[in-house]
């Protein structure tokens, strides 16, 4: 087992591990714990009780924080000549077709988001394997295949967020950063773990919402209370 720095001894010092808290209490004690000299990212870790190996109980979507998520997104627009106006104008990072498609089969995933036309799916669709695993196919589902392309970048620049639950059953998501205040934190919070309530599968039996975690980058999880987000 590694040994524990004095900084993640100080953090264990600071809140029961054994204990389940409010998401109020538990941010506090995020915020408390987080030694990072850089502006650290608040993740959320929502386990399921659905079986993501059958489709019919595959949980995905997005949605769009009161407070943005802090970070600054990184758009490619993937378009017909047609459309590269409207997104530069919206705020695309990069826009273009078939050189960043080669680009991307060459390595090139320095990027959050991809938003395409459907008209272009068909060339898109040959990247699957390489954007597939890193979250960055464009989906119908998610808002990120479709005509209206400034609107969904405006969406993405002002903290809209794709998620996905995993192979074990548990979606991972950044909803704010450490410098936040709480109360925005809090509110980021509510609104992704109501998002995820709402798109509960009807082939999911049984407890839906197992348990929800709250970290920062490199600090302890904390337990929150399910009764505390209001599901």
């Amino acid at each position: 087992m590694a040994k524990l720095t004095r900084k993640q001894k100080d953090a264990l010092a600071k809140f029961d591990k054994s204990k389940i808290y409010s998401l109020t209490e538990a941010v506090d004690i995020v915020k408390k714990i987080t030694y990072t000299k850089f502006d650290a990212s608040v993740d959320l870790n929502v386990r399921l009780g659905v079986d993501p190996r059958k489709a019919n109980q595959m949980v995905r979507g997005s949605v769009t924080l009161p407070h943005g998520s802090g970070k600054v997104m990184r758009v490619l627009v993937l378009c017909t000549p047609d459309k590269e106006q409207e997104a530069k104008d919206a705020g695309a990072d990069f826009v273009g077709l078939d050189e960043y498609i080669q680009k991307i089969k060459d390595g090139w995933t320095d990027i959050d988001v991809v938003i395409t036309t459907p008209n272009v799916m068909p060339k898109v669709g040959a990247l699957g394997r390489i954007l597939g695993p890193r979250g960055l196919m464009p989906n119908p589902k998610t808002g990120t295949v479709t005509m209206d392309i400034g609107k969904a970048i405006q969406e993405v620049k002002a903290g809209k967020i794709d998620f996905k639950v995993d192979k074990y059953g548990i979606v991972h998501a950044g909803v704010a950063k450490v410098s936040f205040d709480p109360e925005k934190v809090i509110e980021n919070a509510r609104e992704l773990i109501q998002t995820i309530v709402k798109l509960k599968p009807s082939a999911s039996k049984g407890t839906y919402v197992k348990s929800i975690f709250i970290s920062s980058t490199m600090s302890p999880g904390i337990q929150i209370d399910l009764k505390s987000v209001t599901i």
